[in-house]
């Protein structure tokens, strides 16, 4: 009565079958580790915030990345900015979800080596392709303070790298790109600012990343597992229905009866 099972129906049902569990095993995996990314990432960034802050240039340098463990970790550096070279980000959101532009500001130290540092966001006084006017920093040689970030990347971020936008614009911040753009040294990474605050509490500087929560992704693997182990479960009890609906049919159809005899 379990010959149902070799029709084209069937064994395409159960080839579905095969191939959902070890893919939801597969996705359950990957939830599992993007949850121990975030637990060492909210780790790393705790660890860096409450650290004493340390010079830019012992953590990075011209074409250096910026290594994982010291992301976020306060920096400090001597300088100038040069709002000449300066440059906004486009479609960048603060806190209240408004989007306007982050301003990133070329920070030259003393050695004539560039920082990037990203002063915060300003709101956009237009469209998005009208250059907004900007705050100035505060001027002559000064000590800044900040968060130290790797450079962005599509592939990191999920921003599209725009070509042929209006002069000033880009969408990443990223020390390579301004590197060949400005023809200088240019330290790998960023500096988040956050001393000293801007006069007027304008650029609006960027807040602490939220590092208390481990996000769902725990919770959504424990979730693939069950799926995974109930796909052969429902299987199998459409297997017994299927076969139950077969008998009962079978034993409902008329037995063929014998013609009487002449």
């Amino acid at each position: 009565m379990y010959r149902f099972l070799l029709s084209r129906q069937w064994v395409i049902l159960t080839l579905i079958t095969l191939a959902l569990i070890p893919t939801m095993i597969e996705l359950g995996f990957w939830q599992l580790h993007r949850h121990e990314h975030k637990v060492a990432l909210n780790r790393v960034i705790s660890d860096s915030l409450a650290a004493k802050p340390v010079p830019a240039e012992s953590l990075t340098g011209p074409g250096r990345k910026v290594a994982h463990q010291d992301l976020y970790r306060r920096v400090t550096a001597t300088g100038t900015f040069d709002t000449g070279d300066e440059v906004v980000v486009r479609r960048r959101t603060n806190s209240d979800e408004e989007v306007g532009f982050h301003v990133l500001t070329p920070f030259v130290l003393k050695d004539g080596r560039v920082l990037l540092v990203n002063r915060g966001w300003i709101p956009a006084a237009g469209a998005q392709t009208e250059f907004p006017k900007i705050p100035a920093p505060a001027k002559g040689e000064l000590t800044v303070t900040g968060r130290l970030m790797a450079d962005e990347t599509t592939a990191d971020s999920g921003i599209k790298d725009v070509r042929g936008l209006p002069d000033r614009m880009v969408m990443l911040i990223n020390s390579e790109q301004q590197a060949k753009a400005l023809g200088k040294r240019v330290l790998g990474g960023y500096v988040a600012l956050t001393a000293p605050e801007p006069k007027g509490d304008t650029p609006e500087l960027i807040a602490e990343p939220d590092h208390s929560g481990i996000g769902p992704h725990m919770a959504y693997a424990i979730q693939w597992w069950l799926f995974a182990a109930g796909v052969p479960v429902g299987w199998a009890v459409l297997v017994r229905r299927e076969h139950r609906d077969r008998q009962e049919t079978a034993d409902t159809e008329p037995t063929p009866t014998e013609p009487a005899t002449v």
